[in-house]
């Protein structure tokens, strides 16, 4: 058997809908992320100091975190289509209020970042959704593992773009070209959505939140999942830390690039790995965790912690991909927007708290125990999935009758 499947992506390319939906949420995702910058920058305008900024932003999460699930669920029950398509149209529209409020006005800022929060389009839990009603078999791993590597890639360019527009024009001018830009491509991702999977009342009611949350399996990836990203967020800012202990703030945007570029490597080469043989998700976290380890102790050269992150980039999108995939199975299909939603909420969350936990870390112990920190979080990652069942693309039949059952 050949170490590398590259038709897997020439596969993804002719099957119909594959490249419009990808394609539609990338763009309706990309100028989302890059909301964040120029709502930085207005409000520290407006006010006068970046703690307004940093208040505004947390509104805005808090927002986010709280109705993407609303949105999820409502998607599986009243179809994707219409709830991405209204949510992504309300967004734009609070974009362009918070582009347009009078400086004078700061005060309502935290207001508004919260109603625009609570309207973004739940589109990365709606393509997440899609992907098993389209592709099959071994190929969902490709499709997965090119899912992750397209959001890499958004959070690398997204704030970018949001730093060119406020450089080159300004934070307003910013704001209201996401809106626009968004609310159009959210329409095109909503009219490429597939038909939903009716729920088997035979099988049973439709499980609650609480159902869906707590449950053998799924319970130990969506807390592998937090773990992970309050592990991502440790090492961001533990990234920003080695650069303002070097003297120069540019060392941060490399490592991440870095980080970054030995991601998209990684998720490249997973999504072109044969498909046919049995995988665990604990043992790519396991990997990613022992990579992550020998940052630990290359803190103190540039060069050396760049080379070690780019080898730990390389597990980062085949990690997520892995959890992606083992969520999705393990999941009815009627629920799948549902459970990716939880999980975007829970990623929110351990990013939060992740960032607050390292900036404490960093300042009472030291620059190299973010990373400490972060695999530690990988390890307990591990030990959660040691109990989830591996991935078995032959035989995805009884996997598939299990989740229906679950």
């Amino acid at each position: 058997m050949s170490l590398m499947d590259l038709t897997a992506y020439r596969d993804l390319w002719q099957t119909q809908g594959v490249m419009a939906l990808l394609a539609s949420a990338l763009i309706a995702r990309l100028p989302v992320l890059a909301t964040m910058v120029p709502l930085a920058f207005l409000a520290k305008d407006a006010a006068g100091n970046f703690g307004w900024a940093g208040v505004v932003a947390g509104a805005y999460s808090v927002g986010t975190a709280v109705a993407s699930v609303v949105w999820s669920r409502m998607a599986d029950r009243k179809g994707a289509r219409k709830v991405v398509i209204g949510t992504g149209m309300a967004w734009g529209v609070w974009m362009a209020v918070l582009a347009l409020l009078p400086y004078s006005w700061y005060r309502v800022l935290p207001v508004a970042a919260v109603l625009a929060g609570v309207f973004v389009a739940p589109v990365t839990s709606a393509l997440r959704a899609n992907w098993p009603r389209i592709v099959h078999g071994s190929r969902l791993r490709a499709v997965y593992s090119l899912d992750a590597t397209a959001q890499e890639l958004l959070f690398v360019f997204g704030p970018m773009l949001g730093a060119i527009m406020v450089s080159f024009a300004s934070p307003r001018a910013g704001l209201l070209a996401c809106a626009v830009t968004a609310a159009a491509a959210i329409w095109w991702f909503g009219l490429n959505q597939q038909a939903g999977v009716p729920h088997d009342e035979e099988a049973g009611p439709r499980p609650t939140a609480w159902q869906l949350i707590f449950h053998p399996h799924r319970t130990p990836i969506l807390f592998a999942w937090a773990c992970l990203v309050m592990g991502f967020a440790s090492m961001s800012l533990g990234m920003v830390a080695v650069a303002d202990e070097h003297g120069n703030r540019l060392i941060a945007g490399i490592l991440e690039t870095v980080a970054a570029v030995g991601s998209v490597t990684g998720g490249v080469i997973n999504g072109a790995l044969p498909g046919g043989r049995t995988s665990a998700v604990w043992r790519r976290m396991l990997l990613l965790a022992a990579l992550v380890a020998v940052c630990i102790f290359v803190t103190s050269s540039v060069v050396a912690l760049a080379i070690a992150m780019f080898a730990a980039g390389c597990m980062i999108a085949p990690t997520v991909a892995a959890l992606y995939e083992r969520v999705g199975a393990l999941t009815p299909t009627s629920a799948h927007t549902e459970i990716f939603g939880w999980t975007q909420s829970g990623g929110m969350v351990g990013s939060a708290v992740g960032s607050a936990v390292a900036g404490a870390v960093v300042e009472g112990f030291g620059v190299r125990y973010a990373w400490v920190l972060t695999a530690g979080l990988t390890v307990l990652a591990t030990l959660s999935l040691l109990r989830v069942p591996p991935h078995r693309p032959v035989d995805t039949s009884a996997v598939d009758g299990a989740a229906v059952a679950a």
